[in-house]
């Protein structure tokens, strides 16, 4: 394929606009946060009601699921290298990037590639599914 004009100009249409990248990129990393995390109203807010994620230990979760362990879960907040959001259709979003943390004891990094689909229900920005995948 082609890495011409064409492909370009579909590339830019594709793309999330400043605000709205800046937005979900904030949503994301409040997703990320352990202090969020830990309150499941918040939490609720920010996922549909059919949310589902393929989590980055292989694992499937649905929306209770995902409550009910970010409640009690020890988490070390990654940083976020390399996001990218494009517009899918009007009101929904994929958001790309690599989270990366490093383990406090030992310092050594693992990254996870991770992908999430946005969509806006009433005005607001809720996800509705997310991907992890272990980087190498």
């Amino acid at each position: 394929m082609s890495n011409g004009p064409a492909h370009n100009e579909a590339s830019s249409q594709d793309s999330c606009g400043d605000a709205l990248r800046m937005r979900l990129r904030r949503l994301e990393e409040a997703l990320l946060n352990p202090v969020v995390r830990r309150d499941r109203a918040r939490v609720s807010a920010l996922l549909t009601e059919d949310f589902l994620e393929f989590g980055s230990s292989g694992r499937v979760w649905t929306r209770d699921r995902i409550l009910d362990l970010l409640a009690s879960a020890a988490y070390q907040l990654p940083s976020v290298e390399d996001f990218e959001c494009r517009k899918i259709a009007e009101g929904v979003a994929l958001v790309t990037y690599r989270s990366v943390r490093a383990d406090p004891q030992t310092g050594q990094r693992s990254a996870a590639l991770r992908s999430s689909l946005w969509v806006e229900e009433s005005g607001e920005w809720r996800m509705r599914f997310h991907q992890g995948t272990p980087a190498r």
